[in-house]
Parts: C-alpha cells; structure tokens; sequence
C-alpha cells in the first residue's frame, strides 16, 4: 500500500506527539530490534525510531530495510528520526489505519 499525499500528513500529525520508543544504537540494525519494531507497529501502527548518534547506520538505508522485509510504509525521514506506519494484523488495535483508509 502506497500513502497518498493526504494519508502521509495526517499519519505525521498523530506522529507529532510520540516519543520515539525504538532506539538503534552502536549495535545497529539487528534481529531483537527489528522483533521490537514488528511489535510495536502490530500494538500501535504508528512509531517513531531514533537512530542515536553512535550508530553507523544511515536513516535512509534503515528505512529501506525496514520497509523490505517488515512491509513498513516510511511516512517521514527527519534528522535522525524515522515515522513508520504498518496497519495492524489484530483487529483490536486498527484505529489508526481506519481513519487513514477514509482519507
């Protein structure tokens, strides 16, 4: 599913308030943290994901992965952090994803 113009600026607006819960760290991008982000996108739909400054990763190689094998949509790259959007596969917690798909 591609975000139109419309879905993106209404995930950024709920996206405005959220801390970031995701961390990637000198560890970089491995398996326990892409397990969290699966997690959490399946309990929330919407995270925010700080890369800390004594990473070598690069923002837009994360979000690439990312959206590879996680199915992720990236609403925003900023700095260092990333917005990530995945509608949830429980019933119970699509909020989000309903208000985008009426968008």
């Amino acid at each position: 599913m591609t975000l139109t113009s419309k879905q993106r600026a209404f995930l950024k607006s709920q996206a405005h308030s959220l801390k970031p819960i995701i961390q990637i760290g000198k560890n970089g991008l491995n398996n326990p943290i892409k397990t969290s982000v699966r997690n959490a996108l399946d309990a929330r739909e919407l995270i925010k994901v700080t890369l800390l400054q004594n990473t070598d990763e690069d923002i837009h190689e994360v979000a690439e992965i990312l959206e590879d094998e996680i199915g992720v949509e990236t609403v925003l790259k900023i700095g260092r952090i990333l917005i990530l959007y995945k509608e949830s596969t429980r019933k119970e917690n699509r909020k989000i994803s309903e208000k985008v798909k009426a968008l």
